[in-house]
C-alpha cells in the first residue's frame, strides 16, 4: 500500500521535466481519481490509496507525461469562477481572455436587454458567462465546427443559461440579418510559423482555433469589416489578440471608421483586447 503523500511525491518527480507545475498537476489529478477536493489530500496526506485508486491515477498521469494538458486529461477548465467543460476540440480557457469578460460587463446594462454576440464561442465561455452575469442580454454564439458548439451548448446546459442562441456559421456567415449592441470574439490570431505553437499546450489544441492568415490578422480583419455593418450605432467590438499585434489591430480599426479605438492589457500587462465603438455617419 502507498500513502497520499508518497504517491504525490513519485508522480511530481515524474512530471518535473513536462511540467512547470508538477505539485499543482499531480494533485489535480489525483483528485480527479480519487473524486475529491484538494483539501482532502491535505488533511489525508497518510492515508494509504487502494490500489484500484493508484492505476486509476497512474493512467490519467502518462497522459501528462505525454505534455497532454491538465484541462484535456479531466476535460474541465475554470474559467471566471466557473467549471467549464472542455474537450480536444475547444481551446483551453485562459485566464488572459477574462479580459473580454471584464470590459464587456462594463459595457452590458444589468438590468436592460442588450443584443450581444460572440463570434468562435469554442467552449462558450464568453457567451455562457455574460449569460449568466447578464440574465436580460439577448445572446447570440457562433463557431464553425459543430463540436465546438456541442461543448458550447453543454457548458450553457451546465450553467442553466438558456438565452443563448447558437450558429454553426464562418463568423456572420449564416447569422440572421440584425444588429447587435455588442460584437465580442477571441478569435485565431497566431501566426502558422509561430515557434510557441510547437510548445505547451498548443501541441495539442486545435489549429483551426489558433492560426490565422496574414500575419495571424486576416480574421481580426474579416470580423472588424463585417461588424461595421453589424453594430447599432454606439455599439461596441471587442477583440482579443496577440501581444505584439496592438497597432496593427488599432490601424484595421481606425482604417475601418472605429471611434474610442484603444487597447487594454492582460494580468500580465500585455496588450490583449482592442475596443472600438461604431458611430455612424450623420
Amino acid at each position: 500500500m502507498q500513502s497520499i503523500k508518497t504517491v504525490l511525491a513519485d508522480a511530481v518527480k515524474s512530471l518535473e521535466i513536462v511540467s512547470d507545475s508538477a505539485l499543482l498537476d499531480a494533485e489535480i489529478l489525483l483528485c480527479n481519481a480519487l473524486g475529491k477536493e484538494r483539501t482532502y489530500l491535505r488533511a489525508w496526506l497518510d492515508k494509504d490509496l487502494h490500489p484500484e485508486q493508484i492505476a486509476a491515477f497512474n493512467l490519467l498521469l502518462q497522459q501528462r507525461q505525454q505534455g497532454k494538458p491538465i484541462a484535456y486529461i479531466t476535460g474541465k477548465r475554470e474559467f471566471w469562477s466557473r467549471d467549464f467543460q472542455v474537450t480536444p476540440d475547444v481551446l483551453i480557457p485562459r485566464p488572459d481572455t477574462e479580459l473580454l469578460i471584464e470590459l464587456s460587463l462594463a459595457l452590458i446594462p444589468a438590468s436592460q436587454p442588450y443584443k450581444i454576440i460572440d463570434l468562435g464561442t469554442g467552449s462558450g465561455i464568453i457567451a455562457v458567462t455574460l449569460a449568466a452575469e447578464r440574465p436580460h442580454a439577448h445572446i447570440r454564439a457562433t463557431d464553425i465546427s459543430a463540436a465546438a458548439l456541442a461543448c458550447a451548448k453543454a457548458n450553457a446546459a451546465k450553467h442553466n443559461v438558456e438565452h443563448i442562441k447558437f450558429h454553426q456559421s464562418s463568423w456572420f456567415d449564416s447569422i440572421p440579418d440584425g444588429k447587435f449592441n455588442l460584437i465580442i470574439s477571441n478569435p485565431p490570431y497566431v501566426t502558422e510559423d509561430d515557434e510557441h505553437l510547437q510548445q505547451g499546450n498548443l501541441r495539442f489544441e486545435p489549429l483551426t482555433a489558433l492560426i490565422s492568415a496574414q500575419q495571424g490578422l486576416s480574421d481580426i480583419k474579416t470580423i472588424a469589416e463585417t461588424a461595421c455593418n453589424r453594430l447599432e450605432n454606439g455599439g461596441y467590438l471587442l477583440v482579443e489578440h496577440g501581444y505584439n499585434q496592438r497597432e496593427d489591430v488599432q490601424n484595421i480599426f481606425r482604417a475601418l471608421g472605429y471611434q474610442q479605438v484603444q487597447t487594454h492589457t492582460d494580468l500580465s500587462g500585455q496588450p490583449r483586447v482592442t475596443s472600438g465603438q461604431y458611430l455612424s455617419q450623420p
